[in-house]
């Protein structure tokens, strides 16, 4: 297992926007995340600074080929098309990220 944290900002004026998405995510949506073999996935809102903090647990043996499996799929395609107009990459992103991934530097069962 490989616990992932990654963060991202929050477009002005789409806080509640957000929310409104996340409080009833797609049934389709869930279970490709499972599909895809991520588990224990949270994001955390930090206001008034507008940042998301998302973690997870991946328990694949193949991250990038489960990751372009979310990415191709039409379902989450369209979940993408309201999710990321609410959303503000960071300027320090590497390329190819929308969220920065995060490094984790402590953990502690």
């Amino acid at each position: 297992m490989q616990r992932m944290g990654m963060v991202i900002g929050v477009a002005p004026g789409m806080v509640e926007e957000y929310k409104r998405l996340h409080a009833a995510v797609w049934p389709e949506i869930l279970e490709l995340i499972s599909r895809c073999n991520i588990r224990n996935y949270t994001i955390f809102l930090r206001e008034p600074d507008n940042l998301l903090f998302g973690t997870w647990e991946y328990h694949g043996t193949d991250l990038e080929a489960d990751m372009a499996k979310m990415a191709a799929d039409p379902k989450n395609q369209e979940w993408w098309s309201f999710t990321i107009p609410c959303q503000k990459p960071l300027k320090t992103r590497k390329e190819g990220e929308w969220w920065a991934m995060m490094e984790e530097v402590f953990h502690h069962d």
